[in-house]
């Protein structure tokens, strides 16, 4: 990982903590791939992918994440759930996507868009 992407994701998870969520692991990787967050609510257990952009020349980050892309965020949410066993009473898939200036300077904008794709796990 760059340091841009670690910096998204530290950002995206204090962020997210913030918002009353507690992160629960960060870049968990398994034969399926990686997951950036998993964090959790009172409500669902959350899998996170967070996307950086420096600048919108290549698009906004919330929509660099593929249909490829999110079925390896589901095969590896699948996995995590059975290896696991987590107490949870549901769970979601969420997208942050931080933006840095194209200059380097200024605050990073994070985006979160909660429930960003559904699908069924089991």
């Amino acid at each position: 990982m760059n340091r841009r992407g670690g910096a998204a994701e530290g950002l995206a998870a204090a962020f997210l903590e913030g918002q009353g969520l507690k992160v629960l692991e960060r870049n968990y990787r398994c034969r399926f791939g990686e997951i950036d967050l998993v964090a959790s609510s009172s409500a669902a257990l959350v899998f996170v992918e967070v996307r950086a952009r420096t600048g919108l020349d290549f698009g906004h980050p919330l929509e660099a994440i593929g249909a490829a892309k999110r079925a390896q965020v589901v095969r590896a949410a699948k996995l995590y759930l059975h290896l696991e066993s987590p107490r949870a009473s549901g769970y979601r898939f969420d997208v942050v996507g931080v933006l840095f200036a194209p200059d380097g300077g200024g605050e990073p904008q994070v985006f979160h868009v909660p429930n960003a794709f559904e699908t069924t796990v089991y």
